[in-house]
C-alpha cells in the first residue's frame, strides 16, 4: 500500500492536539514546531524546554531516565483530550556501560523502557474524552524498525555482558515489538512505527562523547549528506494525522536504503521477519520484569555496583 497524505502546506491542524514525549530537542522539537505551525496544540515532554512560550505549546518536565517519573507522567498527563501521542526520545549507549539510579542501562531506559512505562497508564486512557465521531487515537513509536535488529531479551539490562551496540539493539528491538505487541497489551489506540533514518540530531552525542572532534566531524558529514530534522518533520507530520491510516494498527514508517519514502507517497516498510509472537512475548515478558525491578529499586542479585557508571540525565 502507498499513503498519500496532505502536503504540509495545505495541512489544517487546528483541531488536533499532539503530544510528542522527548519533544524538547532534536526530531521531536521539530516535529513539534511544525505541528504548531499547522495549527495544531502541542505538548512536549522532556528534561529542559528549550522553547520560548507560545501559545498552544505547552512544556511538561520530566526525566525520562528513571521509571518512577515515566510511570507517574502516564498516570498524570491529561490523555484523554490527545489525538496522537508521538516518543521520540532517545540516546545511543555510551561505550561504557551508564546506568540509573534505578540500576537500568541508560539506554535502555531512555529509548525503550521508559515508553512502555507511559504506555501502561496513558494507552488505555487516550483520546477518551473528545467529540464522539473522533478518529481513533494514535501512537506512534520512533526508533528503527524493519531493519532485522534483534535485541537480547535473557540481557536486556546488559549485565551479563555490555558492548554499546548490542545494548542499543535492546532498544531498536523493544521499540518495534511495542508496536507490534501493542493489539494485545495496549488494546484502544492504533500504533504505528517510525525510523526516520540518518538525520543529524543529538542522539549520537552520548556514544561519540558530546562536543568531542569525533563527534563534530560525524555529525557535519551527515549533515551533508542526510535529511535536517525540519525536513523529516514536514514529511511526518502529515503521516501522524492523515486519514489513510484510520482502521489500521502495526504499520512501520521507515527510511532506509531501497525503501525510502517515496515523492509522492509514503510505503510502510515490513517488520523484521524473525520478530515473531514468540519473540514478542519473550521480549515483552523480560521487559516488564525490568520495569518491575526498577521501580522496586533492587538491583539484579547478580549486579556488581562497580561495574558501571551511573547517570540519570535524559536526552529530551
Amino acid at each position: 500500500m502507498t499513503i498519500r497524505p496532505t502536503p504540509i502546506e495545505r495541512l489544517d491542524l487546528s483541531s488536533k492536539r499532539l503530544a510528542i514525549i522527548g519533544g524538547t530537542n532534536g526530531l521531536g522539537r521539530a516535529i513539534a514546531q511544525q505541528a504548531l505551525a499547522r495549527g495544531a496544540e502541542v505538548t512536549v515532554v522532556g528534561r529542559t524546554f528549550r522553547d520560548d512560550p507560545a501559545a498552544r505549546l505547552t512544556f511538561v518536565a520530566a526525566d525520562l531516565s528513571l521509571m518512577r517519573a515515566a510511570v507517574r507522567l502516564g498516570l498524570d498527563f491529561p490523555a484523554e483530550l490527545f489525538d496522537v501521542a508521538l516518543f521520540t526520545a532517545g540516546i545511543i549507549a555510551a561505550k561504557t556501560r551508564e546506568e540509573t539510579r534505578e540500576h537500568v542501562e541508560r539506554d535502555v531506559a531512555i529509548s525503550y523502557l521508559s515508553r512502555l512505562a507511559v504506555l501502561q497508564g496513558l494507552s488505555p486512557r487516550l483520546g477518551k474524552a473528545r467529540a464522539d465521531g473522533a478518529p481513533k487515537p494514535r501512537v506512534f513509536v520512533m526508533g528503527s524498525p524493519g531493519y532485522g535488529v534483534l535485541g537480547d531479551p535473557e540481557d536486556l539490562n546488559s549485565e551479563d555482558s555490555y558492548r554499546p551496540l548490542v545494548a542499543h539493539a535492546n532498544t531498536v528491538a523493544g521499540n518495534e515489538v511495542l508496536v507490534l505487541a501493542a493489539k494485545d497489551r495496549f488494546p484502544g489506540p492504533a500504533f504505528f512505527g517510525l525510523g526516520p533514518g540518518l538525520v543529524k540530531t543529538g542522539i549520537r552525542s552520548n556514544y561519540l562523547g558530546d562536543g568531542s572532534l569525533t563527534h563534530k566531524l560525524v555529525e557535519a558529514a551527515i549533515g551533508v549528506v542526510a535529511q535536517s530534522p525540519e525536513t523529516y518533520a514536514k514529511r511526518i507530520v502529515p503521516i501522524l494525522f492523515t486519514p489513510e491510516l484510520e482502521g489500521r494498527t502495526g504499520l512501520m514508517f521507515a527510511s532506509k536504503p531501497g525503501l525510502e519514502m517515496l515523492r509522492g507517497g509514503d510505503r510502510p516498510i515490513l517488520p523484521t521477519q524473525s520478530i515473531d509472537t514468540t519473540y514478542i512475548d519473550r521480549y515483552m515478558s523480560a521487559s516488564e520484569a525490568l520495569l518491575r525491578r526498577a521501580l522496586s529499586g533492587k538491583p539484579s542479585p547478580a549486579h556488581s555496583p562497580t561495574s558501571s557508571g551511573t547517570a540519570s540525565e535524559a536526552s529530551s
